[in-house]
């Protein structure tokens, strides 16, 4: 089947909610406003049970099907914040909030889901539940897991969780995926060198942390380099460089490196972690400092379980005609901590030829809601078919 008609129907009004919901972006567990919003539609669309206070500001829905015989719960999954950066797009819609903006389409994602929660509780053509899952600060904050240990699962009998996400730079309403491992493990380091200040003119008085953090930046490079399987994936960028003073002639005393570590597999994300903290260890007691290394773990790999894949590969043709090989992504996604308590799926819908995720000037293409409403809507319909 194609997109559904009543969707072409619901465009405006689903555009409508996706633009007040732009205009007003909340970040991270403060979507107050977003979540007040989304519990209000799903009780004027006749939802069976609405919480909210999910993961903090978390909102679920409850849909029944006309028959329950298959036992089966579908999960439904839309993230809702925003991000905190400011708006360059100067489209009429604009965030209304300084400093705060939509830029990764998660105003889409909500009126998408929003529109397909409509639509199947209008219809209910289906034996089963669906509890349609709208969760807060997936940019950083790990809603995603705050939900799941709230008992989202286990709550509601969750059996099983379908995501989605769109994707600039591909073709509005078409669909791509992948199995297994697909968004990467997100970890954050900080490293303090602590050496010997001194006068710039007497070196040889000090303990250089400028020369050792600097040998340290470029020696955690090796560990993609020398350290990794050249087939395995790791990603380690130091994005921050501190110095205790900023003066032209004091070599410092001590130096803070921040930054971050990709991974898409535990063995490799293990070795990152080790690795980091030999090098920094060997390199300032060579040059006679010391290190101290922070590694805060965060998402992990989020890999998409095969039997929901090939499905969710399957509706995706079924709506738009295709659905392509999805590329391994370095970014990460919290739905991660979904996909390890129930196997799930998780698909990328085309925004079309826009800026990127994160940047000021990115826009949600509106074009592309009929087409992820449809997906959302078709996963349910097909996962829990009613009898004849």
């Amino acid at each position: 089947m194609p997109v559904k008609n009543r969707f072409a129907e619901l465009h405006d009004e689903i555009t409508a909610w996706r633009r007040d919901l732009h205009q007003h972006p909340e970040i991270l567990f403060e979507t107050h406003r977003t979540s007040a919003l989304v519990a209000e539609k799903l009780k004027e669309f006749g939802c069976d049970e609405v919480v909210t206070g999910v993961g903090r500001t978390g909102v679920v829905g409850v849909i029944k099907g006309r028959a329950s015989a298959s036992g089966k719960v579908i999960g439904l999954r839309a993230d809702m914040d925003a991000l905190p950066i400011h708006e360059a797009t100067g489209v009429e819609y604009a965030s209304k909030t300084d400093g705060a903006m939509h830029a990764c389409g998660h105003d889409g994602h909500t009126a998408m889901l929003l529109g397909a929660a409509r639509y199947l509780s209008e219809t209910r053509n289906f034996d089963g539940t669906v509890v349609v899952i709208f969760q807060p600060a997936e940019e950083g904050g790990a809603g995603g897991k705050e939900m799941c240990d709230d008992d989202l699962m286990g709550r509601w009998g969750i059996q099983e969780v379908y995501g989605m996400h769109n994707w600039p730079g591909r073709p509005v309403g078409s669909f791509a995926i992948r199995e297994g491992a697909f968004f990467a493990a997100t970890d954050q380091f900080d490293i303090h060198l602590t050496g010997r200040g001194g006068h710039a003119a007497k070196p040889q008085e000090t303990v250089d942390t400028t020369v050792m953090a600097s040998q340290l930046v470029l020696a955690m490079q090796t560990i993609a380099s020398r350290n990794a399987d050249p087939v395995d994936q790791v990603v380690v960028s130091v994005t921050a460089f501190e110095t205790s003073s900023k003066a032209f002639n004091v070599i410092p005393h001590r130096v803070h490196l921040r930054g971050t570590v990709r991974t898409m597999s535990a063995e490799m994300r293990d070795l990152a972690e080790r690795r980091i903290k030999e090098l920094a260890g060997g390199i300032t007691t060579a040059f006679g400092g010391s290190a101290e290394v922070q590694y805060h773990r965060g998402y992990p790999v989020m890999a998409n379980h095969p039997e929901q894949t090939d499905f969710a590969r399957d509706v995706a043709r079924a709506v738009s005609g295709n659905c392509d090989e999805a590329p391994l992504v370095m970014g990460g996604e919290d739905f991660a901590f979904m996909l390890e308590e129930r196997p799930g799926a998780y698909i990328l819908v085309g925004n079309g030829d826009t800026a990127s995720v994160h940047h000021p000037e990115y826009d949600f293409a509106d074009e592309a809601i009929p087409a992820g409403c449809s997906w959302w809507a078709e996963v349910v319909e097909r996962r829990m078919p009613l009898a004849g």
